[in-house]
């Protein structure tokens, strides 16, 4: 399993693109990895032929496991061997980073002297041993005849069958789904980020007249890409990271990152479900810049085609629900992360004005969650107010 960014610790196998057997050359793509934020194809080191998968599709293992086997042509073929299972192994080539295991057992009688010759995987072994099938007898699928997990897997439940016929569950006025390997990912991470970051919440309304007269001045005189509300709020928290870089910080088990650069993730909804890549290195860029960098990576997300460098290192992400007319959204923040900013529906409101006077105001609801053990409440109030002045006054957006 691929390390795919600074904070990723696992992935979920999305898709093998090549099947047992099949081969590839150099920089073909192999596999896809599905991370709770992109999804990407992992291309081969080297040509050669994929021998064994051993991590299933929508199985999720931690980065460094081994995913599968294959043979890059420069071994002769270690079953063939008469001493291979007194001699130590070749290494053989792989995907991952743990060492290979021999392919071929001996099948042991009770009393411990060796029979016969069983050309085995390390994972059929291992399936095999806990699910109490013996593996002589049975007819392997694998590359030369070899005995794969699935061919394990085949004969328990063929055992299954023979042993009992389980009853079947009384009809019932629902349907069990199976969540998709990416749903599986965003609950799991949510749940560990819920339970193991200690959240803390701010709330804050923003007057965005001005920044809405901004806007529709500059979406219809300018030849650029149409400007949101989104493009501007990123903005302002790129630019509050670079006036607080202490908030530019994450919480690791091994200390305190403190990043040089300044990402800004973004929640996208997308067909697949919820992901959050993040647009990357935009502390000093200008608003039409950031926009189109920005507009990029959504598109690639929702046409799942996001790269490796779309993950980022961001220490914030910025969920922008204002579309569903929502006023505050309080979100999880992404393990990995030490922020999340929700951003509400724009909505309007009688204020007094500083004559006393009723005065119609727009406002959006900001609602920053906050890891407190990167960020304590002062500096974070300091972080969403500095976020807040610069939406107040989105001149200074513009000039900076």
């Amino acid at each position: 399993m691929p390390k795919l960014g600074l904070t990723m610790t696992e992935g979920v196998v999305a898709d093998w693109i090549i099947q047992p057997g099949g081969t590839f050359g150099a920089d073909d793509a192999v596999f896809v990895i599905e991370t709770d934020k992109v999804a990407n194809e992992i291309p081969a080191e080297a040509a050669g032929t994929l021998q064994e998968i051993l991590v299933p599709t929508g199985e999720t293992v931690p980065v460094g496991a081994v995913l599968g086997y294959w043979e890059d042509g420069t071994q002769g073929d270690q079953a063939s061997s008469a001493d291979h299972a007194t001699q130590s192994p070749e290494p053989v080539p792989r995907f991952g980073t743990m060492p290979a295991l021999p392919a071929t057992a001996l099948a042991v009688t009770p009393s411990g002297a060796a029979s016969v010759r069983v050309i085995a995987s390390p994972l059929a072994r291992r399936v095999a041993q806990q699910k109490g099938i013996d593996l002589i007898g049975l007819q392997g699928s694998g590359p030369k005849g070899r005995i794969v997990a699935r061919d394990v897997e085949a004969a328990t439940e063929y055992v299954s069958r023979e042993q009992c016929e389980l009853p079947k569950p009384p009809e019932a006025n629902y349907e069990l789904l199976r969540p998709t390997s990416l749903q599986a990912t965003v609950a799991r991470r949510l749940t560990q980020g819920k339970q193991e970051i200690p959240h803390f919440y701010l709330t804050l309304d923003v007057e965005v007249s001005r920044l809405l007269a901004l806007r529709r001045e500059i979406n219809d005189g300018g030849d650029g890409p149409r400007l949101t509300l989104n493009h501007f709020v990123v903005l302002a928290v790129a630019r509050a990271l670079r006036s607080l870089p202490q908030a530019n910080r994450v919480w690791t088990k091994e200390g305190i990152l403190a990043f040089r650069q300044i990402d800004v993730g973004i929640a996208v909804s997308t067909e697949r479900g919820l992901l959050a890549p993040a647009v990357c290195d935009v502390g000093d860029v200008a608003i039409v810049e950031l926009a189109r960098r920005l507009d990029a990576v959504t598109s690639r997300a929702r046409g799942n085609a996001l790269l490796p460098r779309d993950n980022g290192s961001p220490a914030i992400t910025v969920s922008n629900a204002g579309m569903h007319n929502v006023t505050y959204m309080t979100s999880i923040i992404n393990p990995g992360q030490a922020m999340i900013l929700g951003v509400g529906s724009i909505k309007e409101i009688f204020r007094p004005d500083a004559a006393g006077q009723p005065a119609l105001r727009r406002e959006m609801g900001l609602v920053l969650s906050a890891d407190h053990r990167i960020i304590d409440g002062v500096a974070a109030l300091n972080f969403l107010n500095a976020v807040a002045q610069q939406l107040q006054q989105p001149a200074r957006l513009l000039a900076s």
